[in-house]
């Protein structure tokens, strides 16, 4: 570890300024003052990044985050401070492809210990409109069709061409990369190794009940289509057996086409459908619309890119866990 990006802890409060922990340097007689409450600096890109750094990290991780609660991470823009102060982490968690100004901040930084969550597990292609044939019978367009792509290192250019970023949504997967975050910090601050390996064990131990849930809780549904604002939940589709029917595509401010739109309705009315989900970060005009002109009921199907007061639920766990419950509810579990 740097001693000399140590944080003491005293100094934490009300050190937060747009949701960035101000990363300031210490003097080295700071350090040794109080090294037994110095902890890693650790910068996340955004929520799925920082609830892993949280939960593993424990008391050993001062958790900082350049998304904050409420922003659209896709959108996200840096400002030069934010920048600037990227630059003081002792370690970066963050998933390429998600936040291009993130991306790019973080190749600029110098910061060595970086940590890309799309080299910690296989990344997939899921289509962004896919949908289902009715010209000879029913075909279900399942997400994730093409298959598992393999992992790619860090620094491969154009690594995710074509490629779905949202691992975070599948639990399996999220646990493969919670176990890269664990290994990454205890190779950050060995001294603390044990903890951070015995905290990651506990949250793999957690995403593994979290799976099993959805695996009992999906099965014996009336309909295994649901439709959704954005194509962010690929990965769950594929993990459970359901297929997702995307308005949009990957990007969540993305507008359909009139066709696309069309062809909802025809797959609304094949598969019995009886929910539209949006979500809390992006707009629900369209989804609305689609629902109100479909007769169909609408609810929140949360991507998890943040938590806001208008989340199900308080952290990642609760609000997978009503991401369920909708899921139940909208496919006619039994």
């Amino acid at each position: 570890m740097n001693a000399r990006r140590l944080i003491p802890t005293a100094t934490l409060a009300g050190a937060v300024t747009l949701g960035l922990v101000t990363l300031s340097a210490c003097s080295s007689s700071d350090a040794a003052d109080t090294k037994s409450g110095d902890r890693l600096a650790v910068t996340a890109s955004f929520y799925p990044m920082q609830f892993l750094a949280e939960r593993i990290g424990g008391d050993h991780v001062s958790v900082s985050t350049l998304t904050k609660p409420g922003v659209e991470p896709h959108d996200l823009e840096l400002a030069p401070r934010q920048v600037a102060q990227l630059g003081e982490a002792d370690v970066i968690l963050y998933l390429k492809g998600v936040q291009p100004a993130v991306d790019e901040a973080i190749t600029q930084s110098g910061v060595k210990n970086t940590v890309d969550a799309t080299s910690l597990t296989t990344l997939e292609k899921h289509g962004t409109e896919v949908g289902h044939s009715h010209d000879d019978g029913h075909e279900d367009g399942h997400a994730g069709e093409e298959g598992h792509e393999e992992g790619h290192s860090a620094g491969e250019e154009d690594a995710l061409a074509g490629k779905d970023p949202h691992i975070w949504l599948d639990p399996v997967k999220y646990a493969e990369v919670a176990k890269g975050v664990g290994a990454s910090l205890e190779k950050a601050d060995p001294d603390n190794s044990a903890a951070y390996r015995k905290n990651t064990d506990a949250l793999v131990k957690e995403l593994g009940g979290l799976d099993t849930a959805f695996e009992q809780g999906l099965t014996g549904t009336a309909t295994k289509t649901f439709i959704t604002t954005h194509a962010a939940f690929g990965y769950l589709a594929e993990r459970y057996g359901l297929t997702q029917e995307a308005i949009a595509g990957i990007d969540p401010e993305s507008e359909p086409s009139p066709a696309r739109v069309k062809e909802l309705r025809t797959i609304a009315e094949h598969d019995k459908v009886s929910t539209v989900f949006f979500e809390t970060l992006a707009s629900d005009k369209t989804a609305k619309t689609l629902a109100a002109d479909s007769g169909l009921k609408t609810d929140v199907l949360d991507p998890l890119e943040g938590i806001t007061d208008k989340s199900k639920g308080d952290d990642y766990i609760e609000v997978m866990q009503s991401n369920l419950a909708a899921l139940r509810t909208a496919l006619g579990a039994k």
